[in-house]
């Protein structure tokens, strides 16, 4: 009996999906649990290292680094892992959040957003309790930025599903959706 050689593929992402909405949505969490369903590494956001870090009150400037600084760490978890990157944030985070603080968002960011290619994104729903942390700063406007998400990933034409419910019910959905 012959022995057929079976090529695994390793290193190699088919599909990124993103975990993407207002503060607060519970996108740590899935992205985490999403990881364990299908058995491979999720991206966390670079954004709390780098702000926990700082010594000060965040810039216009930070922003440009974090978004930075979430490429490499998508880069490097990419390598690690096997159909699927789950990745706790995106440019389009870091696009909305700079014009909702500062009113403009950098040439280099809305690039990469515009050149994310083979993502999938998942807008998580604002019906999760708020929770107090540090670095969140913004408890009261989640229904008017959840609807900016939803807005810019129709602008960008961007496949995506909407997920509400209990992180039970919302692994469902996404399962739905991905499979």
């Amino acid at each position: 009996m012959s022995r057929k050689k079976i090529k695994i593929r390793h290193l190699f992402v088919d599909k990124k999906i993103i975990l993407t909405g207002p503060e607060s949505t519970g996108k740590s969490t899935l992205a985490k649990q999403l990881a364990q369903v299908y058995n491979t590494v999720w991206v966390p956001e670079f954004a709390r290292t780098y702000l926990k870090g700082l010594n000060r009150p965040y810039r216009e400037d930070d922003l440009l680094k974090i978004a930075q600084g979430q490429r490499d760490l998508e880069s490097f978890f990419s390598k690690k892992t096997n159909q699927y990157l789950f990745c706790d944030t995106s440019m389009l985070v870091m696009k909305i959040w700079s014009e909702y603080r500062f009113g403009k968002c950098h040439p280099w960011i809305l690039e990469q957003l515009e050149n994310e290619k083979n993502a999938i994104y998942i807008l998580c729903g604002t019906d999760i309790l708020w929770e107090y942390d540090e670095q969140r700063e913004n408890p009261k406007d989640r229904n008017e930025l959840y609807a900016k998400y939803l807005s810019e990933l129709k602008f960008y034409q961007k496949e995506f599903i909407e997920v509400a419910g209990s992180q039970e019910v919302r692994i469902s959905q996404v399962a739905r959706f991905i499979n």
